[in-house]
């Protein structure tokens, strides 16, 4: 029988069995998520400078720059069966081990070679945090708490992008200022590893009622793909237009004319909308229809992209237009995000979070190569045809989707 068609499973007792486990729990891995990723936003952008002080090409310097994201990819299909292992607790726990022991030796060491193998680590460990992180805030929230917890975890997560840059722009990126923070990445990143050690044992995550244990690795994922191509639908919409655009704004900025700097500031104005949308969409998700939720996000969307042609009229209209991109997308992943809870647990929750998660990151990677065509083969109205396209069938998608999904409400 298709998941789509299945009842929502109902979960198991001894996550929400004490509130002071589940709290515990939520407390250790928002901090120990927070502190990883703001040392590690810390140290990537000091390595990159580090480099090109070296004398490195920007290409070479891109590659070291992408082994990290390499080793993410290469990750992420892998992530359910490591959970199967070592459950969510050890996962998050080697999670936190292999990039603290990276940023150490990447600070002790002068070879930028091993640099990027040690990024490539790095990376396919920040995968595994990304995934499970996101499934455990998932199934530790109480079902009635699921949408505003997982809203906050995602703005967390926002903050930390803006915390690591902005600490390395306040100590420095030259001479006795870069060591300085090159150590205090490596502290952060140890901190982190230290509160995931706070996160309680849960269960097993492995089948107690007799049912097969689900695939694990690719086939896994592409059973999860099968049941679930909403996720995959949301995912993608969202990563377009949430992460993908940060490449794309600047870009359009400049082609209506906008300074540089104030083309740059689109790209913030998108990560605005998106800090700001968690948590009330989290909210709107605990207490209304989550179809309802999903279809109004992604009709907003297609309405946003539908008054780009306003923008040569009435330039502040593209900085609206880029919060609501960042609202909506990010609100369409985080919408995916408390399904996935609702629905699943333990290892099958781990596979599924990867489902979405590789969606993002594919929609991520399509917008700034498909905004640049469209901006360099057809100036003017290429890139509102493609934006509009892929909203419109983003929500048809979706309303599809969701017509064939048992409803959570």
């Amino acid at each position: 029988m298709s998941l789509h068609n299945a009842p929502v499973p109902t979960q198991e007792e001894p996550s929400h069995s004490s509130n002071t486990a589940w709290r515990r729990g939520l407390v250790a891995i928002f901090a120990a998520t927070f502190f990883e990723l703001t040392g590690l936003f810390l140290f990537n952008p000091l390595l990159l400078f580090t480099l090109k002080g070296a004398g490195w090409s920007d290409a070479a310097v891109g590659l070291v720059a992408a082994s990290s994201w390499l080793g993410l990819a290469l990750a992420t299909p892998f992530t359910a069966g490591w959970v199967a292992r070592l459950g969510l607790r050890g996962a998050l726990i080697a999670s936190g081990i292999v990039p603290f022991f990276a940023l150490l030796l990447m600070a002790l060491t002068p070879w930028p070679l091993g640099w990027a193998a040690l990024s490539m680590a790095a990376g396919a460990a920040g995968a595994l945090r990304w995934i499970v992180a996101e499934a455990t805030v998932a199934e530790l929230a109480p079902d009635h708490r699921r949408g505003r917890i997982v809203g906050l975890f995602e703005t967390m997560v926002g903050v930390t992008f803006i915390a690591g840059p902005a600490l390395l722009a306040w100590l420095g990126t030259d001479g006795t200022a870069a060591n300085t923070a090159r150590w205090l990445a490596v502290g952060l990143s140890g901190t982190g590893l230290l509160l995931s050690l706070a996160v309680p044992h849960l269960h097993t995550h492995k089948p107690t009622d007799g049912s097969a244990a689900p695939r694990l690795g690719l086939r896994g994922i592409a059973d999860a793909m099968r049941a679930q191509p909403v996720l995959m639908v949301a995912g993608a919409v969202g990563g377009f237009f949430e992460a993908g655009t940060s490449g794309v704004l600047p870009l359009y900025g400049l082609s209506m004319g906008f300074a540089a700097a104030a083309a740059a500031l689109l790209v913030s104005a998108s990560g605005l909308g998106s800090a700001l949308a968690m948590v009330p969409i989290g909210e709107l998700s605990d207490r209304w229809s989550h179809r309802k939720v999903f279809l109004a996000c992604a009709s907003l969307n297609l309405l946003a992209t539908l008054a780009l042609p306003l923008v040569p009229l009435w330039s502040p209209a593209a900085a609206l237009i880029a919060f609501v991109w960042g609202g909506a997308g990010g609100a369409l992943y985080t919408l995916a995000m408390i399904d996935i809870g609702h629905r699943q647990q333990g290892v099958q929750l781990v596979t599924t979070t990867a489902v979405l998660v590789l969606s993002y990151t594919v929609g991520g990677m399509c917008a700034p190569v498909l905004g640049g065509l469209a901006l360099t083969w057809a100036p003017g109205w290429g890139l509102p045809v493609l934006m509009s396209t892929t909203a419109a069938a983003g929500l048809l998608a979706l309303h599809h989707h969701l017509k064939r999904t048992a409803p959570l409400h």
